[in-house]
């Protein structure tokens, strides 16, 4: 179910309606699954299967891990719950791509006939839900981590709606224990949380959506025609219309993916859900590192714990093997985004960025502090950021390995040309507009810091206001139909 569809803006209001009316704790956790599990099969259909299998087969491993007596059982439960995950995720996302890779080797040395691609339908959050569920049997093997004895619990966390498709990855450390409230009369003991939609959740969480639809619906939507011009074909591109498809792509990419977190935060906080930020500013990284701090951060946090951490602690003091760690773990998160070449590519590029800086900072980290820290050396910094950030949306966004090479070629290599970038601005007029919005309304909300909390606390008739500022441009420029997020896919 898209979000920025009629049938979501139906289904959310009858959810929220239920929960406020029916005030019973153990009805209403048990509603939000079956209604968590309805959203996710209104759009996938019986692959809705697999969220339930993973569910099951991770309550009971990580009860199992929690119990084992010895460390032999308890490692080798860990590899079966491993195992169980990654590997639907495996065959469903990465089956067609092997297959594809021997057949191409087959024909290098002439193994004879090829084998069939499988055309497996790709089970939508399948990501997702199992990063966000992996994470809760390995921190419980860490033993950093008491498995809960309810399994309508676990399944609220794993299926809950606003982020399962799309995220934010959660932690199961973080959000468990917000399914629970403590009783002061009890002695300190816990029952199910009671949902009651507070004023000031709902005012935050409908001004949070607000911001999310707008970045989705005004910006990314409006501003992808002018990528797709630009990069559908891009040979024989100038190189200043290649920088300007990566700009643009950029852009559209943080609206639509930033946008689908603000909405999934927004719905959540509604029913309060305190969901961490997925997005800081991205634009305003003044290193590699730093980007990664700022953009899809549950993301990065999640591979810098659970893969780059364990890598690399022992090893830590050798730069050859943090740059190996940093590369092998961006390969990864590539790898995560899709069955593509491109994104291998494009997480490889991240890793050679991230090690490059993380070597140079260790050797020149002092001797330049000072300058980094003037005016002039954070702009810098930014601007040599953002233009490698910017190198490596191309291989993000285009599949073709020739029309790849070409773009990273004049990304790279200026030409001067510019006759073509002209003509492509004014054939781009809004979008062009939208690009130059967007940078002046990006600079305004890195300056005020968290702007929906500023937006929600306002009067109401100043909210009312915002909220018809938000509304009007997308209905004027509405493009049509409704448009995918660019994170469905992965």
């Amino acid at each position: 179910m898209l979000f920025n569809t009629l049938d979501f803006l139906i289904f959310l209001p009858i959810v929220l309606g239920i929960i406020a009316i029916f005030h019973y704790r153990k009805f209403q956790h048990i509603f939000l699954i079956f209604a968590s599990l309805f959203f996710l099969y209104y759009t996938d259909n019986y692959l809705v299967t697999l969220l339930i299998f993973t569910i099951l087969l991770h309550f009971y491993i990580g009860r199992a891990i929690f119990n084992a007596n010895s460390l032999r059982r308890k490692k080798a439960l860990f590899v079966v719950g491993l195992a169980g995950s990654l590997g639907l995720l495996g065959f469903f996302k990465y089956s067609d791509f092997s297959i594809t890779q021997f057949n191409i080797l087959g024909n290098i040395f002439d193994l004879g006939s090829e084998i069939s691609l499988l055309n497996l339908a790709l089970p939508i959050g399948i990501s997702f839900y199992t990063f966000q569920s992996l994470s809760y049997i390995i921190d419980i093997y860490r033993g950093s981590l008491t498995p809960t004895k309810s399994l309508k619990e676990y399944a609220l966390f794993v299926a809950f709606f606003p982020p399962l498709v799309a995220g934010p990855i959660l932690r199961a450390s973080h959000f468990l224990p917000q399914l629970k409230e403590k009783l002061e009369k009890s002695n300190g003991s816990e029952r199910l949380k009671l949902f009651i939609i507070k004023n000031a959740d709902l005012k935050f969480g409908i001004s949070l959506m607000a911001i999310g639809f707008f970045k989705k619906m005004f910006f990314a939507d409006n501003i992808s025609p002018l990528v797709n011009n630009i990069f559908s074909n891009p040979i024989g591109m100038e190189s200043f219309s290649i920088i300007l498809g990566a700009i643009a792509f950029g852009v559209q990419i943080y609206c639509d993916f930033s946008g689908y977190s603000d909405i999934a935060i927004g719905a959540a906080a509604i029913l309060g859900f305190k969901i961490p930020l997925n997005f800081n500013k991205p634009f305003f990284a003044t290193s590699p590192s730093d980007y990664w701090t700022r953009w899809h951060i549950s993301l990065s946090t999640w591979v810098r714990d659970y893969l780059y951490y364990p890598l690399v602690f022992k090893h830590r003091r050798s730069n050859i093997m943090v740059f190996s760690c940093l590369l092998a773990s961006m390969l990864v998160m590539g790898l995560w985004h899709g069955a593509s070449w491109n994104f291998i590519i494009w997480g490889g590029l991240h890793g050679i960025f991230l090690a490059v800086f993380t070597v140079l900072r260790k050797k020149y980290g002092k001797s330049t502090e000072s300058f980094f820290k003037t005016k002039f050396g954070k702009i810098f910094s930014i601007v040599v950021t953002q233009y490698l950030i910017f190198f490596t949306f191309i291989a993000f966004r285009i599949q073709n390995f020739d029309h790849m090479w070409y773009a990273m070629q004049k990304y790279i290599l200026l030409d001067f040309n510019t006759s073509q970038t002209i003509e492509i601005i004014k054939n781009n007029e809004f979008p062009i507009l939208l690009l130059i919005l967007f940078t002046i309304l990006h600079y305004i909300s890195y300056k005020k810091g968290n702007l929906p909390e500023l937006i929600s606390k306002l009067k109401l008739r100043y909210w009312i206001l915002f909220l018809f500022c938000v509304v009007l441009p997308i209905s004027l420029f509405y493009v049509g139909s409704a448009q995918e997020f660019i994170y469905f896919q992965f």
